[in-house]
């Protein structure tokens, strides 16, 4: 458990919060390409604790600034062009766009690179992007990230999809080198060892279930700072997503699917998506008003949540049920939080460096540095228990070479 001031020091990311000091030295998500649709010109963009619009110039250059709204304007409310008004005089923020996202720096000075990971080299043949509200903060969202164990559990499916109809879809593939579904192993291994690596962008963690025969299943994913996640969502895709605050008590989640094999089906995937989702906030259809869609029927024999098949829903649940903003104060991790706690250590380092105006010692703001870091390493495998290390690296390596894109690492 920790303090209320700590925890209102890590999850607080307003205009002068400490937390939204170090998320502003970092590009953030803005907004997706598809939502600024050919003719417009003015975007609303809720990010960070500010009410602001994207500007599309005559010339096609992409800014963001201050609009005039309403102090109390809800968190998913969407203004129409014609009233969107930008506040002369405020701070003009830039844009870049990066495979489906339009990326936007709050911070002063110049912006940090961005590093070379697959989600951004990949061509935008290869790459869909999407998203979704969370009405909750953005911290508790990245931590069920972060959280290897819990797919055990909140994403336990009773019974195993035929892996044909997995497109699109996370956790409905078969086990690397096998003819196991992943979700099996996730039911039947459900209590992983967990090995947690700082890096140059964040955390690699790994999650270990050993097997019966020998064999351990390795599954790596990745913390990148301040807020994203880079996970395996079958073979052939990797799931990049940043948990983008929208102010305290609200958030994005905001994917980039990077394939490494065939170029992505975008239509299907957002087909698939829009099915629960509604525009334009990309609020979910399935939401505490309507209780999730939870079904004690399904729960009996088909999934763990009773709330159907799309996992997006069961992590809303999770982190929504603990609230606007998750109470630290009563919490009591445990071994298998070990992301988690280096995760908040890596966090009031960070708040502590830039309190300090230490700018260089913050995770990818070495601007050579940043630029040539690639990957990261985000898989599935199985493997012989006493060669884990090398057959997880070997899978990655096999798949990146076969890749029609220069995935080499």
């Amino acid at each position: 458990m920790i303090s209320q001031k700590l925890n209102d020091q890590i999850t607080r990311i307003g205009p002068g919060s400490e937390a939204g000091a170090v998320h502003r030295r970092y590009w953030q998500p803005a907004a997706l390409t598809d939502e600024m649709t050919p003719g417009m010109s003015k975007l609303p963009v809720n990010l960070l604790g500010e009410r602001l619009v994207l500007l599309r110039g005559a010339d096609g250059t992409l800014t963001l600034t201050a609009r005039v709204a309403s102090p109390d304007e809800a968190p998913t409310h969407h203004p129409a062009e014609a009233d969107l008004h930008p506040i002369a005089g405020a701070p003009v923020y830039p844009v870049v766009e990066k495979n489906g996202i339009y990326f936007a720096y709050l911070g002063e000075g110049a912006p940090p690179a961005f590093p070379n990971f697959d989600c951004f080299r990949a061509p935008d043949s290869h790459v869909f992007a999407f998203k979704g509200l969370w009405e909750c903060n953005w911290l508790q969202a990245l931590e069920i990230g972060i959280d290897p164990g819990h797919a055990s559990f909140l994403h336990r499916f009773l019974q195993d999809e035929d892996p044909a109809d997995s497109y699109g879809k996370q956790f409905r593939d078969k086990a690397a080198d096998t003819n196991m579904p992943i979700t099996q192993v996730l039911r039947e291994y459900p209590r992983p060892d967990i090995e947690v690596e700082e890096t140059d962008f964040g955390l690699k963690i790994t999650s270990l279930r050993h097997m019966d025969g020998g064999l351990t299943h390795v599954r790596v994913t990745n913390q990148i700072f301040p807020s994203a996640i880079c996970i395996p969502m079958s073979r052939e895709m990797i799931i990049t997503q940043w948990h983008v605050p929208v102010d305290d008590e609200n958030c994005y989640w905001v994917t980039m699917f990077t394939s490494f094999d065939k170029p992505v089906n975008k239509a299907l995937m957002r087909e698939q998506r829009l099915q629960e989702h509604s525009l334009p906030d990309y609020a979910p259809l399935k939401n505490k008003s309507n209780d999730y869609h939870y079904n004690p029927e399904e729960q009996k024999t088909e999934t763990y949540t009773g709330m159907g098949l799309d996992i997006n829903v069961h992590d809303q649940w999770a982190v929504e049920g603990m609230g606007a903003i998750q109470d630290r104060t009563r919490e009591h991790l445990g071994r298998g939080d070990a992301a988690i706690v280096r995760y908040r250590l890596l966090l009031r380092k960070a708040i502590k460096a830039v309190g300090a105006g230490q700018f260089d010692r913050l995770p990818m703001q070495d601007q050579p540095g940043t630029a040539s870091l690639i990957g990261p390493l985000s898989n599935d495998a199985i493997a012989d228990s006493d060669d884990w290390q090398a057959a997880s690296w070997k899978y990655d390596m096999t798949r990146r070479a076969a890749c029609p894109w220069d995935a080499s690492v």
